[in-house]
């Protein structure tokens, strides 16, 4: 436990962290990698190179430290997080590492006003939080290695099938290279992919939501290839995946993981919205709401650019044509010719208020822009927090900041 005087210098901290977070976190990662290279062999290259990883930590560090007396309160956050974590095998010795560098970069940043006084109390401090972090995902590695079918670390899947379901998203269907059983998971998680492509120095893992409901012999992940843009590469994996890997290659997955999940206790309407890929894990809550046999009544809308870009739509009419208590919309932001979508443009208010009730329970997963118009139309429709649900692509951002 920390004592009330390195609490109360934690807290002091917590202005000078709004203002130089992020560039601290930079100054962290840079220094880290510089430091210690295998490292580079876990963390997402990509989301470094976007500002994203430093800008996810910063945020973190910053809810630490505004919550040091009361580190409870953060625990679901903590829960996300480290769920990651073991799924990308993030080990007790790397906390270190991280304190280490994290510590060296505050000193960096702050210069002078970085007393010894302050360094004392975040070493402290990082002491703590990283023991709660490692207790935590130590349970997790735990779980996953005990579950039926489970394992620790990282698994050779065999590439079973491979299916185009639009332009631009693949599906792959894995089945274990050992033949034995497959650890179940709940509607909405991931498993993370472990590769290193062709001519790449380092590994690269990334993170692909689990695309049917689990009872199968196989998992699937339906994966969007990601072109390059200005301003932005290729994707490495995902161009890896769809050009580089076929039926029976083998691919290295760490067990299911994630913490955005569908509630199967509850009664209330069910209305799973999505944009894009955002698609892969509603499609997941959404075969296993209609499997579990219960009549709630479920809305799903998915929204893409055109029907070139729809993936699974022939999937999902032939599930409402067999439920009765499923209705579903399309929303194309720009028809092809010869198209027919329920709306044309992006999803509003008034809109979903048309197709769907307000006391219903709201999953909705896609682009940050596609995220930010939902959240903005429930809050503004009054539904409490309690029933909306949503999940980013990438790093554990200020979920608040970002869609706000």
């Amino acid at each position: 436990m920390l004592d009330a005087q390195t609490i109360a210098i934690i807290k002091s901290t917590v202005p000078v962290l709004e203002v130089h977070g992020q560039t601290i976190t930079k100054t962290f990662y840079q220094t880290m990698f510089k430091n210690h290279p295998e490292l580079l062999n876990v963390f997402n290259h990509a989301n470094q190179r976007q500002g994203k990883q430093p800008t996810a930590l910063a945020n973190a560090v910053y809810a630490a430290a505004a919550h040091i007396d009361r580190l409870e309160e953060i625990l679901p956050v903590v829960r996300g997080i480290a769920q990651k974590h073991r799924a990308l095998g993030i080990q007790p010795e790397h906390y270190p590492i991280v304190g280490e560098n994290l510590l060296a970069a505050i000193k960096t940043v702050l210069g002078d006003a970085a007393t010894e006084e302050i360094l004392d109390a975040w070493a402290k401090a990082y002491g703590v939080i990283a023991d709660v972090f490692i207790s935590v995902e130590a349970e997790m590695y735990r779980e996953a290695a005990e579950k039926k079918g489970g394992w620790r670390g990282f698994r050779r899947f065999v590439v079973d099938r491979k299916v185009k379901e639009s332009d631009v998203i693949t599906s792959f269907y894995l089945k274990p290279q050992d033949g034995q059983a497959i650890a179940s998971y709940e509607p909405g998680q991931y498993l993370t992919v472990r590769v290193k492509p062709e001519g790449q120095e380092f590994t690269h893992l990334r993170h692909y939501s689990l695309s049917t409901a689990p009872g199968q012999p196989y998992y699937r992940i339906s994966v969007k290839r990601e072109d390059a843009v200005e301003g932005r590469p290729a994707g490495v994996v995902s161009t890896y995946l769809h050009t580089r890997i076929g039926e029976g290659d083998v691919l290295e997955l760490s067990a299911p993981a994630g913490d955005f999940t569908l509630d199967p206790s509850s009664n209330l309407p069910l209305v799973l919205l999505s944009g894009g890929v955002g698609l892969t894990p509603m499609m997941s809550m959404l075969e296993t709401a209609l499997q579990s046999g219960a009549q709630r009544e479920i809305v799903y809308i998915h929204a893409a650019r055109s029907g070139k870009f729809h993936a699974m739509k022939e999937q999902v009419v032939e599930l409402a044509q067999a439920h009765d208590n499923l209705r579903t919309y399309t929303v194309y932001e720009t028809p092809e010719a010869g198209e027919s979508s329920d709306k044309t443009g992006y999803i509003d208010l008034a809109w979903l208020k048309s197709v769907a009730a307000a006391d219903s329970d709201f999953y909705f997963c896609g682009p940050v822009p596609f995220m930010k118009a939902v959240r903005r139309a429930l809050k503004e429709w009054g539904v409490p927090d309690e029933r909306i649900h949503f999940e980013f692509f990438g790093p554990a951002d200020s979920l608040e900041d970002t869609l706000n």
